[in-house]
């Protein structure tokens, strides 16, 4: 597949970086001569050096024999622009990135298909999503849902008091025979490096796992991580940011009491007009005396999204030595991001990252129709669509040659979510979720062609 990404900063990188897992054929352009070097540098594509709405640089890129062209720069104009270009010089499908949300709340009544751009991505409104969700999951750091909850993956980093701690996955899924959860990620505390959990895999004090749920094993991941469900009804949010505008809004749709703090005196009047449901506060959201006035200690949840990801990641620090159940940063800078365990802030969330897979998910649709890449771990969770004619149709689990990093977390089949074991036998039309490590998804997706 011949697919043009035009942007090399972060959300463009790593789209390429995923994409090259596979070979696929990608033209990577940008007037930045820096980070196209570090790009080719690192990557097996093609760069192109120059401005992606001139339609020579799109001819370069052979833009008509292109089945994808996303756009991913900084700016908003260049992206839609760019993909109003590309569709009408014979690209297959186009992508752009947005920072207005409104075009977002709007795309039923302006048909921007009909412009020429197949699909909007706005990093500021997953990353709304993404706190909302994590919100409605409190005792967990991290969560994705499969059909709208069929199927839920969840992060959690396991206490002392975990009744598993010590034991292996054999013995902790004997605790409940009725099993309704698989572990398919795991993080040592300290490292770096990412394991597929197997049977006599042991589960240690501080692990970051992830496990693959249904509705019923959420209760029970409550009891086994010991973890407490906790309601989250009270909302502080630091920062008048587009991501902090946006969440405050969903989250008073969401009958949460929020209060959001704006340093701007004049952009705190104009949040407060726009968000009649929510207490907005003038002030300096790294003053500790003004937290404290403004009741932090009452808050069950504390939100940092200013621009600046050290004042967020501290924030949540004073936010976390008040006892607050959960703290979520936004981070800019990837570097903290990798560290987001051991930082001791709840959940970092990265918007271009969150961009990035949810793009991805769009490329892969037909065999994957969903992706994510787990916070802080080097693994990704596919979803395939059996086909009739598929190797693993028909067959139990156990009989299938999957790679050792790799693992098939749960089945969804006619709209029910199931933690499929080793006799579970697959059938065409099954959704099935897997967790692998990159090296082994070109493997995998052989096996469900």
């Amino acid at each position: 597949m011949k697919i043009i990404i035009a942007g090399a900063g972060e959300v463009g990188f790593h789209l390429a970086k995923l994409l090259s897992y596979e070979s696929q054929d990608i033209t990577l352009i940008d007037t930045n001569k820096e980070s196209l070097a570090y790009a080719d540098s690192h990557l097996d594509i093609r760069v192109l050096r120059g401005d992606a709405t001139s339609i020579a640089v799109l001819r370069e890129a052979q833009v008509e024999s292109s089945r994808l062209v996303i756009g991913v720069t900084s700016s908003e104009t260049t992206n839609i622009t760019l993909c109003m270009l590309a569709k009408q010089l014979g690209s297959k499908r186009t992508i752009a990135r947005i920072s207005n949300v409104e075009f977002i709340d709007q795309r039923d009544d302006i048909k921007f298909s009909e412009l020429g751009i197949d699909e909007l991505i706005s990093p500021e409104d997953l990353a709304a999503t993404e706190i909302q969700l994590l919100l409605n999951q409190s005792a967990f750091n991290d969560t994705y849902e499969f059909e709208n909850g069929a199927l839920i993956m969840v992060g959690v980093s396991l206490p002392k008091s975990a009744p598993f701690v010590g034991k292996m996955v054999m013995e902790a899924a004997k605790v409940f025979p009725e099993l309704h959860f698989m572990p398919i990620a795991l993080q040592r505390r300290g490292t770096q490096y990412t394991l597929i959990p197997r049977g006599d895999t042991v589960f240690n004090e501080e692990d970051q796992v992830y496990f693959v749920t249904d509705r019923k094993g959420m209760d029970e991941l409550y009891k086994l991580t010991g973890k407490k469900k906790e309601e989250i009804r009270n909302v502080m949010i630091l920062g008048g940011s587009k991501v902090g505008i946006h969440t405050a809004r969903e989250l008073c749709a969401s009958k949460f009491n929020v209060k959001l703090i704006e340093k701007v005196k004049d952009k705190a009047f104009e949040i407060a007009d726009q968000l009649p449901n929510a207490l907005v506060i003038q002030g300096d959201g790294r003053n500790v005396e003004l937290l404290e006035e403004e009741s932090l200690e009452s808050m069950d949840a504390f939100i940092a999204v200013t621009g600046n990801s050290e004042t967020n990641i501290m924030s949540c620090l004073v936010a976390k030595s008040r006892n607050i159940k959960k703290t979520i940063a936004l981070v800019e800078n990837m570097d903290y991001f990798q560290l987001s365990h051991s930082i001791g802030v709840d959940t970092l969330i990265n918007k271009k990252l969150l961009a990035a897979n949810h793009i991805f998910r769009h490329i892969r649709k037909g065999e994957v129709v969903a992706l994510t890449r787990l916070n802080n771990l080097n693994a990704e969770i596919l979803e395939f669509i059996v086909k009739p004619a598929s190797h693993v149709e028909g067959r139990r689990i156990r009989e299938l040659d999957f790679p050792r990093s790799a693992i098939i977390g749960g089945v969804i089949r006619d709209g029910q979510g199931i933690v499929a074991l080793g006799d579970f036998k697959i059938k065409a039309g099954d959704r099935i979720v897997v967790c692998c490590l990159p090296q082994s998804i070109p493997k995998v997706e052989k096996m469900f062609q």
